[in-house]
């Protein structure tokens, strides 16, 4: 027998010599595959950071070869007027300019000084004075623009104070529309001006984010009214250097600026709901910091097609067409082409402003000879067809070829030896009816290329609107007018259209009649209409919503009901999990989960035997959930307008989050803020004024406190539930943070969405002897699994 437990006794030695080498040998490894995991993100980061260099080295390519471009027009065009004021034709009617200067009033000492010496011949004109300087603005007050005329004056809005001219209230229920823009709003009257209009006129509150910024430094905008109703506004946000949104994404520095002068213009609106449409992927980075936005991409053109389109630029489209909640296309083709990269895609094409267009003005254009006109006006870039009008133009002599608009390919040049080809140049678009009306046939001579087989030109429908017969080339979009436009495939076919067209073949009596309904029913508020129709039918990712009770009934009802007041997110599932109240809850809650929520929530109601503690409880409804996104919320809590979509968009602009959670007035660490408000109506009002100031925000923060918090359904998945060990509470959500981050997750808190705590309803009701034991008890199990717990701090100046 001693033999035997001798040996047992060796064994029981060298088992433990053997579990001790086991024990270094996973130490060893634990230190390996932390440094791997370390190596691992040091590599992803380097990654990420040479992705990053690439894509600015091709940002400065394409800004040097834009600038090289740019120079080169300018010294050709230096060239071109250096010639013509060498020029003896621009000598010989010095006399006759001032002498319109005169006519027009132009009339001064220095004028009349450069008439007496132009009309003595030989004598050098006098010295120019100097440039007045500009007049300094107050940096409280942002320099703006004059006003165009015929336009209301811009108003500058103060960085600090926000006032400005008069501002509509929101209608119930009609988020305010935030358009970013491609253009500025007095460019050229375009689809995106349009387009604002018309949704203002829907009674949207539109803010049209100019694309042109004011150059300065301080935080801040300016606000220009468009209409007499305080419902549609030009803005202009301060940004220093005022760059071009064409050549290349704002770097950091420039983002930061540009959500400090958001803040100020919706601390000036006091947005709550919102709708980014977005015109432009230089805006990706800033269109889901507006409050509790749903972001619609209006995607107008083929934007490879433009020459002027930076690499970075193209990938940002690309990243926004994945992103958005709904994109827009003007054509088939754009369906088609970004059908496979979009969420939700619909087709909502131009349209014309049929009023306008439809009555000839009381005078029009004529040809002095009395020639018939074949004319066209827009654009004139490297999508036209210079080649088609020299076709037509030749094989109509006797008729006067008109092309209206900003010519960028010289094509006048081109055709200066035909002399019945005019060009005028771009003219208002308050004229073009003037020269609409004056036109026999209407043409569309574009090149056939993707940018033009993706385009729904506007001009069509404005022709149509003014009864003329059309002729174009066969793009894809054409096909919708059926036989309200003549197509043709090539040159001779496009000459043989216009012939016909003239000559008025196989027309019906009714032509123009049938024109001008067609426009009639193609208008901008049409096209209104459908853009909020496919609004409303946006199904949003699923979030669950995971509300544990244990009592307190009251808090209960006002959790709940702040989450039916002020989610305005119809793709919501609340998840009640009750840990056996005695309070009457349960049978609270079956009356609850029974009955239709208002704002369309799905309710779901999970009633435990017995109180399973804070970790298992909430463990049960996030088994239970649906949803891509999951929440787990308190019911000693209040929500705030927009708090679910806007918590999202985090998750949504940083892929590499695991976990988010909202700023709040009462909470242990990092996560409280000083506001004050003596009831919810108050803390509803003066939560948003906080929000507001900090769109887009958030920071890193070791723990989120899970009176709130929010997470992709990976990182569920990924780490799994609570850990029940911390049964009733205290030290779960440290635990999960810790999980969360060992997976190389990031753990933030939002700075715009807010949330009421009344904190530790449930714990309130346990003697402070058995809290102190549960926290006592939990800290070890924590300090077993990760170390010595760090005690939570507030934010400095936080108190």
């Amino acid at each position: 027998m001693k033999a035997e437990l001798n040996q047992l006794a060796a064994e029981v030695v060298a088992l433990r010599e053997r579990m001790e080498q086991a024990a270094a040998a996973l130490a060893g490894s634990r230190l390996e595959l932390d440094a791997a995991r370390q190596c691992a993100r040091d590599l992803a980061e380097a990654v990420a950071r040479v992705e990053d260099l690439q894509q600015q080295l091709d940002d400065k390519v394409f800004q040097l070869e834009m600038l090289q471009r740019e120079a080169a027009r300018l010294r050709e065009d230096s060239q071109l007027l250096a010639m013509v004021r060498a020029s003896r034709s621009w000598r010989l009617t010095r006399p006759l300019r001032a002498l319109a200067r005169l006519l027009r009033g132009e009339w001064n000492a220095e004028a009349s000084a450069k008439l007496r010496a132009a009309l003595r011949p030989g004598t050098p004109p006098a010295q120019a004075p100097a440039a007045r300087p500009p007049v300094a603005v107050p940096a409280s007050l942002p320099r703006q623009a004059p006003a165009p005329a015929g336009e209301e004056p811009v108003s500058a809005v103060p960085a600090r104070m926000p006032a400005g001219p008069h501002l509509a209230a929101a209608l119930a229920g009609v988020p305010d529309v935030f358009v970013w823009s491609v253009i500025d709003w007095h460019f050229r009257i375009q689809r995106p001006q349009h387009l604002a209009r018309a949704l203002s006129g829907r009674g949207h509150r539109v803010f049209y984010v100019s694309n042109h910024f004011v150059d300065s430094s301080e935080p801040g905008f300016t606000v220009e009214p468009l209409d007499g109703q305080g419902r549609l506004f030009q803005v202009r946000l301060h940004l220093a250097g005022a760059p071009a949104i064409y050549h290349a994404l704002p770097d950091e520095a420039q983002l930061r600026a540009l959500h400090e002068s958001l803040a100020r213009l919706l601390a000036w609106s006091g947005t709550a709901a919102s709708l980014s449409l977005v015109q432009h992927p230089y805006w990706s980075g800033l269109v889901r910091s507006v409050p509790n936005a749903r972001v619609v991409y209006d995607c107008m053109d083929h934007h490879a097609g433009f020459d002027n389109n930076a690499p970075g630029i193209l990938r940002a489209e690309q990243a926004l067409l994945a992103d958005a909640e709904l994109v827009v296309v003007t054509s088939a083709w754009l369906e088609k082409e970004v059908a496979p990269q979009a969420r939700s895609v619909a087709l909502v094409r131009n349209a014309g402003e049929f009023e306008f267009f439809r009555e000839a003005p009381a005078k029009v254009f004529r040809d002095e000879r009395g020639r018939r006109v074949l004319g066209y006006y827009g654009a004139i870039a490297e999508w036209f067809d210079v080649a088609l009008v020299r076709e037509l133009a030749l094989a109509n002599p006797e008729a006067l070829v008109l092309l209206v608009g900003n010519d960028t390919i010289d094509a006048a040049g081109q055709l200066a030896d035909l002399p019945n080809v005019r060009c005028t140049g771009e003219v208002p678009y308050a004229e073009l009816p003037y020269w609409l009306h004056g036109f026999d046939v209407a043409l569309l001579p574009f090149r056939v290329v993707p940018l033009t087989q993706a385009t729904n030109p506007v001009k069509v429908y404005e022709y149509l609107a003014g009864g003329k017969p059309v002729v174009a080339v066969d793009l894809p979009e054409m096909a919708q007018f059926g036989g309200l436009v003549r197509t043709a495939g090539d040159a001779a076919g496009f000459v043989r259209a216009v012939s016909a067209a003239l000559a008025g073949d196989g027309e019906p009596a009714d032509a123009v009649a049938r024109r001008q309904a067609f426009a009639a029913s193609q208008t901008w508020s049409h096209r209104a209409d459908e853009i909020d129709q496919a609004i409303a039918g946006i199904v949003e990712p699923l979030v669950s919503v995971v509300v544990l009770t244990y009592n307190n009934l009251a808090l209960t009802q006002a959790c709940l009901s702040s989450i039916e007041k002020h989610s305005d997110y119809p793709s919501l599932e609340v998840i009640v999990v009750d840990n056996a109240s005695s309070d009457g809850s349960p049978e609270w809650l079956r009356r609850w989960a029974a009955e239709a929520s208002p704002a369309g929530h799905q309710r779901r109601l999970l009633l435990n035997d017995e109180n399973l503690g804070f970790a298992a409880g909430n463990n049960v409804g996030l088994a239970a959930a649906r949803g891509e996104v999951l929440v787990m919320l308190n019911n000693d809590t209040c929500v705030t307008p927009g708090w679910v979509r806007t918590l999202c968009a985090h998750l949504r602009r940083d892929p590499g989050l695991g976990l988010v959670g909202p700023v709040t007035n009462n909470i242990g660490n990092e996560a409280r803020i000083n506001i004050d408000y003596s009831d919810m109506d108050e803390m509803v009002v003066r939560a948003g004024a906080y929000t507001r100031a900090h769109p887009g925000r958030n920071f890193p923060i070791r723990t989120a406190a899970f009176f709130c918090v929010a997470m992709p359904r990976s990182t569920y998945e990924r780490v799994g539930g609570l850990d029940e060990a911390f049964g009733v509470g205290f030290f779960e959500d440290d635990d999960y943070c810790r999980r969360v981050a060992d997976l190389g997750l990031g753990v933030a808190c939002a700075d715009d969405v807010f949330v009421h705590h009344y904190l530790s309803a449930s714990f309130d009701k346990l003697a402070a002897e058995r809290k102190r034991e549960l926290f006592e008890r939990n800290k070890a199990i924590y300090e077993r699994k990760w170390g010595p717990w760090a005690p939570h701090v507030y934010r400095d100046g936080v108190h």
